[in-house]
């Protein structure tokens, strides 16, 4: 039984929705409500010389399985305009209850930035997590990438176009798979007048949408999205996303929940929020079940050293 009365978990989940919780926006309320108990939190932890290239470390308290957590990069949303990595404790917590070490980063927005700095930022987040997984009790091979809208966005373009993984010394084959929650992956043109300016509007850059590089290879991937998501369509992204991604033989999960919206799509990972949809059950099993890394990384704990390619390991349970 949730621990939550229904009374009050509906009441809640209005009040959420609609900001009116007095004194306490939504989010710091999801963060106020989540526990404690379930990490243990290392904050600001550089991944490159600026002040949002930054992330924090969500470790598990539950024992580390033979191998070592896997290792969940997450990246929020906000039209890649604003956002902290402060208000997303809610998310390090649901991950690190399931036993992944999580870290939760930001990168630099508009307008100090435009696309692609902030892939450029994101690959770098996920290089260190690659980097550093086995000193901070992680499994280097069972690593992903996890974005929520913007995030997805992201995360879809690391996991899908070498180009930016490979440029922080790294490649999409060290990664054992990414998730995708309410992301946009073909969104030209562009409606959003603040996301305008970022991808240049109407002058958009080449090369920029996810779909685009799709292959056999691409990694193991998990897209989540709202039935009525009101924000960025759930036919046109996620669920063409995952056509192209089977149809090239990626082994791909789709979900579409119902009783959702673009938000909840992330709020719901919060332990308040988690009755709404099984969100966080579904990510977490599919990082749990999850097979290693293509690639057997080496020099994987010097950070600035390119992590390279190695033997590939035979097929294998996970850990």
């Amino acid at each position: 039984m949730h621990p939550l009365p229904r009374l009050f978990r509906v009441t809640l989940t209005a009040l959420l929705l609609t900001g009116a919780l007095a004194a306490c926006a939504p989010v710091a309320t999801l963060n106020a409500l989540s526990p404690r108990s379930t990490y243990v939190l290392t904050e600001g932890v550089a991944y490159g010389s600026l002040p949002r290239q930054q992330l924090d470390v969500y470790k598990p308290v539950l024992p580390a399985p033979n191998g070592g957590w896997p290792v969940a990069v997450f990246f929020y949303g906000g039209n890649w305009n604003e956002g902290e990595r402060a208000d997303y404790r809610f998310v390090g917590e649901a991950l690190a209850s399931r036993g992944v070490l999580t870290l939760v980063a930001d990168y630099r927005l508009y307008p100090e930035v435009k696309y692609p700095t902030f892939l450029e930022d994101s690959a770098q987040a996920v290089a260190y997590a690659l980097d550093h997984a086995r000193s901070l009790g992680g499994n280097a091979r069972r690593v992903f990438i996890v974005g929520h809208s913007a995030g997805s966005y992201n995360a879809a373009m690391l996991a899908l176009d070498p180009r930016w993984l490979r440029a922080a010394g790294t490649s999409p084959d060290a990664l054992a798979g990414w998730v995708g929650l309410a992301g946009p992956y073909d969104f030209y043109p562009i409606d959003n007048t603040a996301v305008q300016p970022v991808f240049s509007h109407p002058d958009y850059p080449p090369k920029s949408q996810p779909g685009e590089f799709v292959t056999a290879h691409s990694p193991r991937t998990f897209l989540g999205t709202a039935r009525k998501d009101s924000l960025v369509n759930p036919q046109r992204n996620t669920v063409a996303l995952g056509e192209k991604l089977k149809a090239a033989g990626v082994p791909v999960q789709v979900k579409v929940y119902k009783h959702l919206g673009h938000v909840t799509m992330a709020a719901t990972l919060a332990a308040p929020l988690r009755w709404l949809a099984p969100v966080l059950d579904d990510v977490a099993n599919f990082i749990e079940t999850g097979r290693p890394a293509r690639r057997q990384l080496s020099g994987a704990e010097t950070p600035g050293v390119p992590v390279v390619a190695g033997a590939t390991a035979p097929p294998a349970s996970p850990t």
